[in-house]
């Protein structure tokens, strides 16, 4: 009786378990909030690239950002948006941190839009990836 007990018991646990993750949905490690997908990663150097997207007004707002710790450092980015260049340019490391950040509006397509934040430094490059 007491194996049949405790089946019943460990049955009752996983059923309650997936009763409780059910109803908490899956949500992806990187999102914040209702509507706001953050990735972070290494560069191929030392610097870290952080990749934000969100709703904006119908708009989704991209900030792409480098941290390298170093502060006068000038760095190449471009953001793609469904493969097209939607902005590039050219930032400098300021201080205090040694970091820069950009952001832009890119329309909201219909669908899945895929965000991609590049940046370059003396042949350090950061690449972040956002489908949202």
């Amino acid at each position: 009786m007491s194996i049949v007990k405790n089946i019943t018991a460990g049955a009752a646990s996983v059923a309650c378990l997936a009763a409780v993750t059910l109803s908490l949905g899956a949500a992806p490690a990187d999102a914040r909030g209702d509507d706001e997908v953050i990735k972070r990663g290494d560069c191929s150097g030392r610097a870290d690239w952080k990749l934000k997207v969100k709703t904006d007004d119908g708009r989704l707002e991209v900030e792409g950002e480098v941290d390298s710790n170093i502060n006068g450092q000038n760095w190449a980015w471009v953001i793609k948006h469904n493969g097209s260049v939607s902005a590039r340019g050219t930032s400098t490391t300021v201080a205090p941190s040694g970091s820069f950040e950009v952001e832009r509006r890119v329309v909201n397509l219909a669908g899945t839009d895929r965000i991609v934040f590049k940046a370059a430094h003396n042949g350090q490059t950061c690449r972040g990836v956002v489908n949202y």
